[in-house]
């Protein structure tokens, strides 16, 4: 999508162009996609909007409830089986970052470098970041984490916006504008730093165990990227992350530790269960690789030179949103096309999310599509 920026970490200056773009000739033509099979069935439940989304929010689910933001902070917590709202609150500020929530607290950043904090759709608290944040809020445990793009994890109080503790590492010269990883294994606090999967005591920041995903071996900086994408594969205590244009691996979340890594070539994270994991590729290549060792287990092209979301999978099909605002349904036996659904006519904003019965999606438009897949 239209957030794969490098940063500067001193000066968080976006460099010209996108980093896909800058690595090859112009974008090829898309694949044709032929008749649509329509051999599943898929209906459209409710329509909503949230105003345009241009910056690289992610949607939080508890229970029936979604949370979303539009850039111009305006926040909300839709009811996922109606499409109603259950709140919204239009903060005046823009976004660079969101929705992180446990179901009461909500939790937002500011272009401004502000961290809001919300209580059933009221405004509580903000506190001021010393950096740039692109990844959503966690909220977890009544606290509030928040990792920056300064390779910074903070902690507060959810309550009352107290500051616990912050924990830095030296950063690169450059680092990916895009959402990274962020979330709560067990006890543990897990977050992407640069190319690594670091678990973390939620206490006080300390580490308790540092992995390697990603590694480079390039010469100049933009090429050494390889930041940790938002968009995982978790069964129990494995995660399966993607380091960007570099690599795919899982990771022992509660004791640290690589169980495998596979080169690879995308931007978006993964989808996947107990026995798959699938992810789509920078060209548009749709990948499906064995959990237990990597081992690919099919491609397809059907999708080729499309930008395409991290995928969701949902029973027997990958559900994968393009730049067109196109929602396709593939099979995960092969990645045949079983159906496909238009939306706006924009990109999709964010990988699709599967809450009780009811698909959403979100489009950069402000869109928002519950859909019923059979």
């Amino acid at each position: 999508m239209g957030f794969k920026r490098a940063l500067h970490s001193a000066t968080l200056v976006a460099l010209a162009g996108f980093l896909v773009a800058c690595s090859g000739p112009e974008k090829a033509k898309p694949v044709d996609l032929g008749a649509n099979p329509a051999s599943m069935g898929v209906r459209s439940a409710w329509n909503a909007s949230i105003g345009s989304v241009q910056y690289p929010m992610d949607i939080r689910f508890v229970g029936n409830s979604i949370f979303v933001a539009g850039s111009d902070g305006v926040v909300a917590e839709i009811d996922a089986r109606t499409g109603g709202d259950v709140w919204r609150l239009a903060l005046a500020t823009k976004l660079s970052a969101g929705v992180g929530s446990d179901g009461r607290y909500a939790a937002v950043v500011s272009r401004a470098n502000e961290v809001i904090v919300m209580d059933a759709g009221r405004e509580i608290w903000r506190q001021k970041l010393q950096a740039l944040t692109l990844t959503a809020p966690l909220v977890a445990g009544a606290r509030v984490f928040v990792l920056s793009v300064d390779r910074s994890v903070s902690a507060f109080d959810a309550a009352s916006g107290r500051k616990l503790w912050q924990q830095q590492r030296a950063g690169d010269p450059l680092v990916l504008g895009q959402s990274g990883v962020l979330m709560a294994i067990s006890d543990t606090l897990v977050a992407g730093l640069g190319g690594r999967l670091v678990g973390m005591n939620p206490q006080n920041g300390n580490s308790r165990w540092d992995t390697a995903v990603g590694t480079s071996r390039a010469t100049n900086d933009v090429e050494r990227l390889v930041d940790l994408v938002s968009g995982v594969s978790r069964e129990g205590g494995q995660v399966c992350v993607r380091a960007f244009q570099s690599s795919v691996g899982c990771v022992d979340g509660l004791k640290g530790g690589l169980l495998w890594s596979k080169v690879a070539f995308g931007a978006t994270g993964l989808t996947g269960d107990n026995s798959e994991i699938f992810g789509t590729e920078s060209d548009g290549k749709v990948v499906a690789w064995r959990r237990e060792d990597g081992e690919r287990l099919w491609s397809s092209e059907r999708l080729r030179f499309r930008t395409l979301t991290t995928p969701l999978l949902v029973g027997r099909a990958l559900v994968i949103g393009d730049e067109a605002g196109i929602v396709h349904f593939m099979s995960r036996k092969d990645g045949g096309l079983l159906n496909r659904v238009n939306t706006d006519g924009s990109p999709l904003a964010v990988a699709p999310v599967l809450v009780g019965s009811t698909l959403v999606v979100v489009t950069q438009r402000g869109g928002i599509y519950g859909l019923r897949p059979e």
